[in-house]
């Protein structure tokens, strides 16, 4: 059997028996199980941002925090908020991060903010740093834990194009739009006006690691470069939805099954 077909073969079978309930319970911890619970664009986003380090870790943060919050006045945030950290996020980088979403909660979706960037060229990078600008923009605010929490904004070259080389894989951004823009049993496709064709693979150390071993990526750099590429070696397998893969590829590494 060519060896495409092989490999193929292989994640579309993981795809199958990974895509149901049971790959997002007690067992299998994911931060997708509390965004899930919400259902909601802008909760989802604290989740994805906040997924970073061990999965029961983020978990436990994830589900201690009142996200109702982002509908209350900022003087009830900060003060519910008091004691609130996770790793490298202070007690005033929680803080900062619920009062800007609450601040564009106010006045327009996320997809909205999103689709400023991505209805230029149909590209999700634009549409990342749109978020990116959005979020920054509405509360002033600055330290190295919200910096990396938030992410940086795309270098560009003389162009005005967004480097793949010298950026970072904004695995949480892709992440989050993986679970905006498709629907299925893991995903909540809340997001009506994205093509999930135009997806890129949130790269993170395990996707990484197997997009090597499966030979969807040749690159040895952990950028954006490199997700773009395992991206477009998905779209061999399956045009219209590469994304599909992504949790299937994620768990194979995290289970070490490869």
């Amino acid at each position: 059997m060519n060896k495409n077909l092989s490999i193929k073969k292989l994640l579309d079978e993981e795809v199958k028996n990974r895509n149901t309930n049971e790959e997002l319970s007690e067992d299998k911890l994911d931060p997708l199980v509390v965004a899930k619970k919400y259902n909601d664009e802008y909760i989802s986003l604290i989740c994805a941002l906040f997924a970073y380090g061990n999965a029961k870790l983020i978990v436990k943060f994830l589900r201690s925090l009142d996200y109702s919050l982002l509908d209350c006045d900022e003087d009830i945030i900060k003060e519910k908020l008091q004691g609130k950290y996770y790793r490298f996020q202070k007690e005033n980088d929680v803080i900062a991060i619920f009062i800007a979403l609450s601040r564009l909660k106010k006045e327009q979706s996320l997809e909205s903010i999103f689709k400023v960037g991505y209805d230029k060229n149909n590209n999700v990078l634009e549409g990342i740093e749109s978020m990116l600008v959005a979020i920054y923009s509405a509360y002033e605010y600055h330290s190295d834990g919200y910096k990396f929490l938030i992410g940086s904004t795309p270098k560009k070259d003389k162009k005005g194009d967004i480097k793949l080389i010298g950026n970072s894989p904004y695995k949480r951004y892709n992440m989050y739009l993986r679970w905006m823009v498709r629907y299925d049993n893991l995903d909540m496709g809340l997001w009506q006006n994205v093509n999930k064709k135009d997806l890129i693979l949130p790269l993170d150390t395990h996707t990484f690691k197997v997009g090597q071993r499966l030979g969807l990526l040749n690159r040895k750099t952990y950028d954006l470069k490199s997700a773009v590429e395992i991206t477009e070696s998905l779209r061999k397998f399956d045009e219209k939805d590469p994304m599909k893969y992504d949790f299937a590829i994620y768990r194979l590494g995290q289970e070490k099954l490869l």
